[in-house]
């Protein structure tokens, strides 16, 4: 199997355990389970099964709708071919060196720096924050601690600050006596 490197190790990525699977494992066959699914994240469970309808292996990944450019269209496949991954690392296919397929690996690094995605009920309450400032300084200071904010997030933020740019403050004019 092609192996890539990353950071001087070798990893496999889960295409390639799976054009191996499907190779080697005549009759054996591969499902995927939704354990559990809402608005934030899904949980799949992949089961690899022998040609008696046995189990013989599982593995299970979680994926957070957002936390990654491809998460943001298709956090439901990545988290399906990341539970893949662990199911044929775990028959295993692919585990030279690791359980943790390149694919995983490489989607680790690339989160480790980011800060952690909020859920949509934290980005609700935010934007419930928002609408009830008063003042350029208090939205400023909402904005610094509750940042990083989403791009969804962000547009309401903006559209405060303007509104807070366009008012008036209550007055009333009177004839000035010269």
């Amino acid at each position: 199997m092609k192996t890539i490197d990353i950071k001087g190790k070798q990893y496999i990525t889960v295409n390639e355990r799976l054009k191996y699977f499907r190779e080697n494992f005549e009759g054996y066959a591969m499902d995927s389970i939704v354990l559990e699914l809402n608005e934030d994240y899904i949980v799949i469970k992949a089961c690899i099964y022998n040609k008696d309808g046995r189990l013989v292996a599982s593995g299970t990944a979680r994926e957070v709708n957002g936390d990654s450019y491809i998460n943001k269209t298709s956090f439901v496949e990545n988290a399906e071919t990341s539970a893949w991954g662990r199911a044929l690392a775990n028959f295993g296919i692919g585990i030279d060196a690791s359980v943790a397929s390149a694919d995983e690996v490489t989607n680790a690094i690339n989160n480790s720096n980011k800060p952690k995605s909020k859920t949509k009920a934290e980005n609700d309450k935010i934007i419930e924050d928002v609408s009830k400032m008063k003042t350029q300084d208090d939205l400023k200071a909402l904005y610094d601690s509750v940042k990083p904010v989403s791009d969804y997030v962000l547009k309401y933020f903006t559209k405060r600050r303007e509104e807070l740019d366009n008012e008036i403050p209550d007055f009333k004019p009177t004839k000035e006596v010269v």
